[in-house]
C-alpha cells in the first residue's frame, strides 16, 4: 500500500486533483469530507463544539453553521486551536479506519488541507503539493466561491505559505492553467504512483 498525502492551499484546485486521482483508481480519504461527517447532528464532535463555542454556532435546524464558526475561529488563533483540538483527532480515527479497509496494493490518497500546518508529512510515503500562485487562488475564491476579498485573504493568510508547502513536497502539481493541463499533469503523477506499488514476489 502506498500512502500519499495530497495538500494545497484554499483555491489551489486540490479537490480537482483528488477527483482525478480517484477516477484513475486511487482510494481517496478526504479529510474535509470526514471533518464534516464528524460534526453532523448527534455526533460527539458537534456536542463538543457547542460546548466550546456556544449554541450560536448552530443553525435553526441543529446543523453546524460553518460560516459563523469560521468567522469566529479564523479571526482568533487560540479559538482555531480549540476547534482543531476537537475535530482533528476524530478525523484521524476515521481516516485510519478507511485505510484499514483499503486493499493491500492500493494507492491511498489522503486529501489533507492542513498537512503542512500540522507537520504531518512524515506520515506519508509521498507528499503531493498542488501549487498555485496566491493571486490566482484569490481570484478563484472571489469568482468561484463568491467570497469577499477580505475573507478570502484571511483564509489564505491563515494557512501555510507556498514556500512552507513546497518544502515538504515530493511531487509538485502546478495548477494555474486549464483543466486539460491539469489532467495531463495528473496522468504523469498517476503513472509515477502506480509504478511505486509494484507487486512483490
Amino acid at each position: 500500500m502506498l500512502k500519499v498525502g495530497l495538500t494545497g492551499g484554499i483555491g489551489s484546485g486540490k479537490s480537482e486533483v483528488s477527483r482525478r486521482l480517484a477516477a484513475r483508481g486511487a482510494v481517496v480519504v478526504d479529510a474535509d469530507k470526514i471533518a464534516r461527517e464528524v460534526v453532523e447532528p448527534g455526533t460527539p464532535g458537534l456536542a463538543e463544539i457547542v460546548e466550546a463555542f456556544g449554541e450560536g454556532v448552530l443553525r435553526p435546524d441543529g446543523t453546524l453553521d460553518r460560516e459563523r464558526l469560521g468567522a469566529i475561529v479564523f479571526a482568533d488563533a487560540e479559538k482555531l486551536k480549540v476547534l482543531n483540538g476537537i475535530v482533528h483527532p476524530k478525523v484521524g480515527e476515521r481516516s485510519e479506519q478507511l485505510q484499514r479497509e483499503a486493499p493491500d496494493d492500493a494507492v491511498v490518497v489522503y486529501d489533507v488541507p492542513l498537512l503542512a500546518e500540522n507537520n504531518l508529512a512524515a506520515r506519508y510515503d509521498v507528499v503531493i503539493v498542488v501549487d498555485t500562485p496566491d493571486e490566482v487562488r484569490l481570484e478563484r475564491l472571489l469568482q468561484l466561491r463568491g467570497m469577499r476579498k477580505a475573507d478570502a485573504r484571511a483564509r489564505i493568510a491563515a494557512q501555510a505559505s507556498r514556500e512552507e508547502r513546497l518544502r515538504i513536497a515530493d511531487i509538485v502539481i502546478g495548477n494555474e492553467g486549464s483543466l486539460d493541463d491539469l489532467d495531463a499533469e495528473v496522468d504523469k503523477v498517476w503513472q509515477d504512483l502506480s509504478a511505486r506499488v509494484l507487486p512483490t514476489g
